[in-house]
């Protein structure tokens, strides 16, 4: 099946929100989420079947699937990833991997200038800015970990606007700093997959399953003494 014209599988649990959406050439058919972060991992797989349910759309009849590949929980990104690559190999289907932090700069409606961030706990962030202009989106800012400070002054556009949960948990701080933060967001992260996989089809394509990895962005055993 042609991919532009099938149907598109797409899931994040990078958060403290999981979702799942399944759109077809630009329009969404269904979505769905995963509201407590301690049960992912066991929601993942039903929260997938019923959206596909709500869609119409049968899991053979998928033309390919999109992932958040973080940064965020590890436990999360890692339940996405494994779910992504089991199902692309079990269907034969071609997978997508997209940064967590570019899909959430696509599911709130701000300025064309993004800076997203995500809570990393003890006061630190995940951060990325994007710059989103019709229907395409691009790098400013490598995704990185560190503190708010750090995010503050690392070369931010005057003109750009916060976005993402971490965002407003922080946004004494980035106020302070003279930049504004969005409103919230509009839709959900795989929704954001979704917009990604339509407009980047070649960047964000895994050319090898079985190999690929998420990108945590820090070490796994560093995120457990953070999480303690």
């Amino acid at each position: 099946m042609n991919v532009d014209d099938g149907p598109v599988l797409a899931f994040d649990t990078s958060g403290t929100v999981g979702s799942v959406a399944v759109g077809r050439a630009g329009r969404l058919l269904a979505s769905a989420t995963l509201d407590d972060r301690r049960e992912h991992a066991a929601r993942l797989v039903p929260t997938i079947d019923r959206a596909l349910e709500r869609s119409g759309v049968r899991l053979a009849d998928l033309a390919g699937i999109a992932v958040g590949e973080g940064p965020g929980s590890f436990t999360g990104v890692r339940v996405a990833a494994a779910t992504a690559k089991g199902m692309a190999h079990a269907l034969g289907a071609p997978l997508w991997a997209f940064s967590s932090l570019a899909a959430a700069a696509l599911s709130e409606d701000a300025g064309p200038v993004r800076y997203v961030l995500f809570d990393a706990r003890h006061d630190r962030v995940y951060g990325a800015c994007y710059e989103v202009a019709g229907a395409s989106s691009s790098e400013l800012i490598a995704p990185h970990a560190g503190t708010v400070g750090e995010a503050l002054h690392g070369g931010v556009r005057p003109d750009a606007v916060f976005v993402g949960e971490a965002s407003r948990r922080h946004r004494d701080a980035i106020e302070r700093a003279g930049f504004r933060v969005g409103a919230g967001p509009s839709r959900s992260l795989a929704e954001g997959l979704l917009q990604l996989q339509r407009w980047l089809p070649d960047a964000g394509r895994v050319l090898d399953i079985s190999s690929w990895e998420p990108r945590y962005v820090r070490p796994p055993s560093v995120e457990r003494a953070w999480t303690r």
